[in-house]
C-alpha cells in the first residue's frame, strides 16, 4: 500500500504520518534530509526535496511507505 507519494510535501508526511510512525524522521535525517525543520517542507514535494538532496525520490518514497508499513504490523 502507497502511503506517501511524490506530490506530498514534508510537511503534509509529518503531520499525516509522524504520530503513528515517528521513524519516518529517523529516515529522512539518515539520509541526510533536515525536512523537519526546513521553511521549504510545507511548500516542497518529497520528489522536489529529494532531487534537491541527490536522493532517487522513487527509493525514498519506497523507503518510507516501507517504514509506515511496518509501523503498522507491530
Amino acid at each position: 500500500m502507497a502511503y506517501v507519494t511524490k506530490d506530498m510535501t514534508f510537511g503534509e508526511l509529518l503531520m499525516t504520518y509522524y504520530d503513528k510512525c515517528p521513524k519516518i524522521v529517523d529516515d529522512l535525517m539518515e539520509l541526510g534530509m533536515g525536512c523537519i525543520g526546513c521553511p521549504h517542507s510545507q511548500m516542497e514535494s518529497i520528489e522536489q526535496g529529494a532531487m534537491g538532496h541527490g536522493i532517487d525520490p522513487d527509493l525514498l518514497i519506497a523507503k518510507l511507505n516501507a517504514t509506515i508499513e511496518a509501523s503498522q504490523t507491530e
